[in-house]
């Protein structure tokens, strides 16, 4: 018996697939002559989250966060299981910072999440930054990246995904 739910759903369904504005959740990136599939952090609870609770990173992988607005901005390896390289850009896609970025040890069962987190190192994009990209341990240098260099981005795409 199809219940009014199911051709509800089925509609829903449907609707979906047939609309033209899929949503974006990855960004292919050349950084230093290679090409990174990134997935891309758009809102503030997926921000949060980061890498947290990842066991590995491609080394063709990692993630592009795009934020609302140019800001002083720092990560931290809250809940982090593997190191993490840490590039921050600038509105215009320059790199304002490098960082390698090492696992911390967990938080302790006796240890409040304030003392966690307040033990926990901050890494700083040095200057307004409005993009951050996490790639696997060992990609900045073996991609030899500096400070000031490009990395092309769909920027104006990029910031009309922010939310």
């Amino acid at each position: 018996m199809v219940t009014r739910l199911t051709i509800l759903l089925c509609i829903a369904i449907f609707a979906q697939g047939c609309s033209s504005r899929t949503p974006i959740t990855s960004s292919v990136v050349n950084i230093g002559g290679e090409t990174f599939t990134l997935e891309l952090v758009l809102d503030q609870s997926s921000r949060a989250n980061g890498l947290m609770n990842r066991t590995s990173i491609a080394k063709d992988g990692g993630m592009l966060f795009v934020f609302t607005e140019s800001s002083n901005r720092s990560f931290w390896m809250k809940s982090c299981l593997v190191d993490i390289d840490l590039i921050f850009l600038d509105s215009r896609g320059t790199v304002t910072a490098l960082h390698e970025m090492t696992v911390e040890p967990p938080q302790e069962a006796q240890e409040s999440t304030w003392d966690y987190e307040g033990r926990l190192t901050n890494y700083w994009s040095r200057g307004p930054s409005r993009f951050a990209i996490e790639l696997a341990a060992g990609s900045i240098k073996r991609l030899k990246l500096r400070i000031n260099d490009i990395i092309k981005l769909d920027l104006n795409q990029l910031k009309s995904m922010a939310r």
